[in-house]
């Protein structure tokens, strides 16, 4: 078993609490790792590194920043194979999926590290002759970044690329579901020769170390993602000292389908969309609005596609869709939900139930038809495996059912008329529209979003 230590001032240190916390593959439920449970006085000692180097590095120039992300990158990538076996444990990623999240990481480095000549300030007219105002663009300070464990590894690359290529420097929380990667990441940091301070590592529960981020005095900015409720305690840690705060946080993105769609197409696309990393992405589609007119055609592609679903040990099978839930609580929170939802009225037309395979957190790939608009299987996140459907006679409905919503991180179309592709981009209330393909944003997109799901500073 794995043991690790937390990455301080460019040194691994052990937490000064001396305890620990276990790790575990949600493929077979056995222990992985141990990992140290930070406390208050780790955060303090990790944020005053992190403070003492930011005002050297803010001094440097932008792009002898981004010669160090560009360094890290490349270790990320002579690193990949391990990295992508790593997540692969301790989330039940699929291999191929964790090779795309650590290369997708690297590049993303890489494009962040390219702003170094680009990120600009503003000369602004006064209102006084022979007077200019400047707008200058400066470091923040000290950044938290809190991960969550869905993509844990390319979360750290978005929460501190971005700040240190910009003169901040920052403090990592990995969740405690998936802490192995951001370990090995810091490993990769502590051969490269970005200075110390720069980049720290403190791991521990969220009650305890995430708190006491959110409520530091010396950072600058708490970046997070994760749930609503968690977010709402973040805030509330942060308003103590009126900290900044960006959060990403839940979705329930709706899929509509037209009666004029490739319904072939539109199928796949939602499928993939569904089961990708098991279900648990926040902005995949979690619920689907067809058309009357297609409904039955669609429903029975549809089944059919979640039924060839395969799922099993990322690292023990080979030509699989999908892998365990992270644990055990996350395999009885989706079968409780979908419980509910036939309790409310859903027609269950496939799935349903845990996998009787064991060990490991698995649960069969799941279709609910004639899903009520009111009830949670519509509007609560479901993070698994699971696809409501619902129909509807017109376009005016559709949006309207799609936007009844608390979340507003991504949603889709499915048509061949481009007015009413248009016309979804401009009525749902949505960060992001995809049109005929799958949820997955692009780097240099702006991922954002409306009310409960994205909060910016």
């Amino acid at each position: 078993m794995k043991s690790y230590q937390m990455f301080i001032d460019g040194e691994f240190v052990h937490s000064g609490s001396g305890k620990t916390l276990t790790v575990i593959n949600p493929a077979t439920g056995e222990v992985i790792s141990e990992i140290p449970a930070g406390t208050a006085g780790d955060v303090d000692a990790a944020v005053a590194a992190a403070g003492k180097a930011q005002r050297s590095w803010a001094k440097l120039a932008a792009i002898e920043r981004a010669h160090y992300l560009r360094e890290i990158a490349q270790g990320v990538r002579e690193n990949a194979e391990s990295l992508a076996r790593t997540i692969a444990e301790e989330q039940g990623k699929i291999l191929p999926l964790a090779w795309v999240e650590v290369n997708f990481t690297a590049d993303y480095i890489d494009y962040m590290a390219e702003f170094a000549r680009r990120y600009e300030g503003e000369i602004i007219q006064s209102d006084r002759p022979n007077e200019n105002i400047f707008l200058f663009k400066a470091p923040i300070g000290v950044v938290a970044g809190i991960l969550p464990w869905n993509f844990p590894f390319f979360l750290i690359a978005r929460k501190m690329a971005p700040a240190l290529v910009t003169g901040n420097t920052i403090v990592i929380k990995p969740s405690t579901e998936t802490p192995n990667n951001a370990f090995a990441f810091a490993e990769i940091v502590a051969e490269s020769s970005l200075p110390k301070g720069v980049f720290n590592l403190v791991s521990g529960k969220g009650s305890e170390v995430g708190n006491a981020l959110a409520g530091h005095p010396g950072i600058g900015m708490v970046s997070f993602t994760g749930s609503v409720e968690s977010g709402v305690a973040i805030m509330q840690a942060a308003a103590q000292n009126v900290t900044r705060v960006s959060l990403e946080l839940g979705g329930k993105a709706p899929a509509i389908v037209m009666p004029d769609a490739d319904l072939d197409l539109a199928v796949k696309a939602i499928k993939d969309s569904r089961v990708i990393n098991t279900g648990q992405v926040c902005n995949c589609a979690e619920r689907v609005y067809v058309h009357e007119a297609v409904a039955g055609k669609f429903i029975d592609k549809m089944i059919a596609a979640m039924k060839e679903t395969r799922y099993g040990d990322p690292l023990t099978e080979e030509d699989i869709d999908m892998g365990p839930l992270i644990s055990k609580e996350q395999q009885e929170k989706v079968d409780a939900a979908v419980k509910q939802a036939v309790s409310d009225g859903a027609e269950l037309v496939l799935g349903g139930k845990c996998a009787e395979r064991k060990p490991g957190f698995y649960y069969e790939p799941t279709v609910l038809i004639n899903c009520r608009q009111d009830t949670d299987i519509m509007q609560k996140e479901i993070f698994g495996p699971v696809l409501p459907i619902a129909t509807f006679k017109t376009l005016d409905e559709a949006i309207e059912m799609a936007n009844d919503s608390q979340y507003g991180l991504t949603s889709s179309i499915y048509t061949q008329n481009l007015d009413v592709a248009m016309r979804a981009c401009n009525e749902l209330k949505f960060g992001e529209t995809y049109i005929n393909r799958e949820n997955f944003e692009a780097m240099q997109g702006f991922h954002s979003g409306w009310r409960r799901s994205i909060m910016d500073p």
